[in-house]
């Protein structure tokens, strides 16, 4: 049967549940049909002979890829970057030597990402299984930077599928298996000190983050990984554990800065800071503002299909019941139930 993962309001809840995409269809929400990855089919030998240098070409399709993932969402890159890693896999089977240990790498890469926009759209079963073919082939290749990113990522995966605890060790393990100095060694620290926060340990969470800061400043710059962190990142990574914790006030001063800095390219990421920054309002009792910044998130979450985004929009929605009869809520809760799936 060909199933799709979509967000369905059950019991008032929003969960992602699969489901037969001629469901989806007939709902009327066809953009969330677009998930569902089409039958992998044979590369044939004279199309692979005809692609020139395969390593430039799957790494500019991962590129490119991961660009506009930036501007509309896993949902419909997904089923792309999936085809392309069974056209790469394809590849590397028939090479040898240093050329199949390069391609190994790139797959390497495609199934973090594959696993990343998986979790993304709410498909935690896929997202574990690409995640965990990551990490075994992260070891056949004996690239231990990209061992300890998986690890990372494995650790975030935990943690926002409901396991800190496992989080806690996997984020260790990743720090354990970084290189000292390097950015991954902060990566690792974060995913640790939001698992903390999830825990509900906030001391150890704040000593979590200071430490981060304190390797950041002092962190290898021209590595690969991590070239996005800075002080800022690492300062919206907190603002949304002070969330986790209770601390709205400084949560949503976090996520206010966060979007006001955020490039207008990362669509997507501007819709979970948004949505974010709604339920930490929501947390203050600022219900006005809540509403109207979540309402925003709403359009995005439509737009991308992230599951991100949903799950902080079924929170603030969860949050802002008892003021249910002021406008700006019923607004938001109505455009919250047209982008769900409501089953019979």
């Amino acid at each position: 049967m060909d199933l799709v993962v979509v967000p369905a309001r059950i019991n008032g809840r929003i969960h992602f549940v699969p489901v037969p995409r001629r469901v989806v269809l007939a709902s009327g929400l066809a953009g969330l049909a677009a998930a569902a990855v089409p039958a992998p089919t044979a590369t044939a030998d004279s199309d692979l002979a005809e692609m020139g240098s395969p390593f430039e070409h799957f790494a500019q399709l991962r590129r490119v890829i991961i660009q506009t993932d930036n501007l509309i969402g896993p949902r419909h890159v997904l089923p792309a970057l999936q085809q392309n890693l069974l056209s790469l896999a394809t590849r590397r089977r028939a090479a040898r030597g240093a050329d199949a240990v390069e391609l190994l790498a790139l797959e390497t890469r495609y199934e973090e990402l594959a696993g990343w926009f998986a979790q993304d759209i709410g498909d935690e079963r896929t997202a574990h299984g690409h995640t965990a073919k990551a990490l075994d082939a992260s070891h056949i290749t004996g690239d231990t930077d990209l061992t300890a990113y998986i690890l990372g990522r494995k650790a975030q995966l935990a943690v926002d599928t409901g396991h800190p605890a496992d989080a806690l060790g996997l984020a260790t393990a990743a720090r354990r298996t970084a290189r000292p100095g390097s950015r991954l060694e902060v990566i690792a620290v974060l995913h640790k000190a939001h698992a903390h926060a999830v825990l509900g340990e906030v001391g150890e969470t704040h000593k979590a983050y200071d430490t981060a800061l304190t390797l950041l400043a002092r962190a290898d710059s021209d590595g690969v990984w991590g070239s996005w962190l800075d002080t800022a990142y690492v300062n919206t990574a907190r603002a949304r554990s002070l969330a986790a914790l209770g601390d709205y006030e400084r949560a949503a001063s976090g996520f206010d800065n966060a979007i006001a800095m955020l490039p207008p390219a990362y669509r997507r990421d501007r819709g979970v800071y948004l949505a974010r920054a709604a339920r930490a309002h929501a947390g203050t009792g600022n219900i006005f503002l809540a509403a109207r910044i979540g309402t925003q998130a709403v359009g995005i979450a439509a737009e991308t299909g992230s599951a991100r985004i949903v799950h902080q929009l079924d929170r603030l929605d969860q949050a802002l019941a008892p003021a249910a009869s002021e406008d700006c809520v019923a607004e938001f809760r109505a455009s919250l139930d047209r982008i769900v799936l409501h089953p019979a």
